[in-house]
């Protein structure tokens, strides 16, 4: 199997999409720079907070240097954004075709689709998209970009591959991984992240996902309306808890109609091989009586992220972290005055959206000795289930626990003529009015 350069891990499968995309975000012969003798501004990580960050601190007329040790584009475009929705558009495209007659009057689809071929449409399209965050595209933005492990070797500097990179200000945006819970069993029996279920060239015929969460509901029902056996499992009472309740179950009762089973409010005790299979062995609440399994042929953890923290040196730079990320102020600074962080690294929502946002602040703060703070965002964001859910503001539940009184607005869909006219009538309008 082929690697990216510089010990990056496997892309699979080798094919012509993947290769072009190697080529772009990690080139296997890219020479790293002769380091200047100091940075305005270095930037550890290229996905999205490190990317907007870097670019625009560049074209403000800093120096800057950018470090990254995997993938430029980061979990957006090669684990996360990207990817996930052309296979979410690609599983919508064929159930729209198989319910047209009944809806609509249209064709009857007749027959299997080819998940092969809507996965190699994914990965065309993300090698296309991949230019974007190219390694030649930012170098030709006159930013200095190393590809290695960078790791801080002072509160003012930073090593990768031998060179030295001294710095005014930095920024860590390194992002997150997906969690992986201590479940007996689970290594052996082998499982999926967002970071590999994207490699899948053939359809599970049955997939269990941990984590009914965004990314577990999204993919359940991608994976569900491509024709797998889907059971979610997740120890909550319902699905996508931090959304609107009545949303929640709308979202359910259409996942439940494509076929996805779910098993809430359950612990995962284990997994194990047997007769073939994975097997998902769980109990409801914490009674063992009332114990249940699933069988399946891939597992799929979707049950929430962590920060990447480790070797980055953050103790030589005195910058403080934990297991949930770099500490930062309102002001994104570390408890180096000299470095700031950005990203999924250092906040709980973790969008790409936010990244952008939180990066900007970062330039400004960092370069500008400026004095946004990120507490004043306002922070939309989309479940991209069938039917979405979308979000900005605060909940009732959120409001409340601020003391503050609110009316409640509610428009159903069916009350909606175009989206009865779109078929699309399940679901509501809410409004929250302080």
């Amino acid at each position: 199997m082929a690697e990216a350069a510089r010990g990056a891990l496997p892309i699979r499968p080798w094919d012509e999409a993947n290769r072009e995309l190697v080529a772009n975000v990690h080139p296997p012969d890219w020479p790293n720079p002769e380091p200047a003798d100091r940075y305005h501004l270095v930037v550890v990580g290229a996905g999205t907070a490190g990317l907007v960050t870097a670019a625009g601190a560049a074209g403000l007329g800093a120096r800057v240097a950018l470090v990254e040790r995997h993938l430029m584009g980061g979990d957006c475009l090669n684990v996360g954004c990207v990817p996930s929705k052309a296979v979410i558009r690609a599983a919508r495209a064929w159930h729209e075709a198989r319910s047209a007659a009944r809806r609509f009057g249209g064709p009857y689809a007749v027959g299997d689709g080819d998940f092969a071929a809507a996965m190699a449409r994914m990965r065309r399209i993300r090698a296309a998209i991949s230019q974007h965050d190219s390694a030649a595209r930012f170098a030709g933005l006159g930013i200095d970009l190393f590809l290695g492990e960078g790791r801080f070797v002072a509160s003012d500097a930073l090593e990768v591959g031998g060179a030295v990179l001294r710095f005014q200000k930095a920024v860590v945006a390194t992002g997150g991984r997906p969690a992986v819970p201590p479940i007996e069993g689970l290594e052996e029996a082998g499982y999926l992240t967002n970071e590999t279920i994207f490699e899948l060239t053939e359809l599970p015929r049955r997939l269990a996902v941990v984590g009914a969460g965004p990314i577990g509901c999204e993919l359940a029902q991608t994976f569900a309306r491509f024709g797998a056996e889907v059971t979610v499992l997740d120890q909550m009472p319902r699905i996508l808890p931090r959304e609107d309740g009545d949303a929640a179950e709308v979202v359910q009762r259409r996942m439940g109609r494509d076929g996805v089973r779910f098993e809430l409010g359950v612990s995962v005790r284990a997994v194990e091989r047997r007769d073939g299979a994975a097997v998902v062995r769980f109990e409801r609440g914490d009674q063992a009586e009332e114990a249940g399994e699933v069988a399946c042929d891939r597992v799929l953890l979707a049950v929430g992220r962590s920060p990447n923290v480790e070797g980055l040196g953050l103790e030589a730079a005195g910058i403080e972290y934990s297991k949930k990320g770099v500490r930062v102020d309102e002001r994104l600074r570390t408890s180096n005055p000299r470095v700031f962080a950005a990203g999924d690294v250092a906040s709980e929502l973790q969008f790409t959206h936010v990244a952008d946002a939180l990066a900007r602040i970062a330039i400004q703060n960092a370069l500008f000795h400026g004095r946004a703070k990120a507490s004043e965002l306002v922070i939309p964001w989309c479940t991209y289930t069938s039917p979405e859910v979308a979000h900005v503001g605060l909940y009732a539940r959120d409001a409340e626990a601020e003391g503050r009184a609110v009316d409640t607005l509610t428009v159903p869909l069916a009350e909606v003529d175009r989206a009865r006219l779109d078929g699309e009538e399940e679901g509501f309008l809410r409004v929250h009015l302080a």
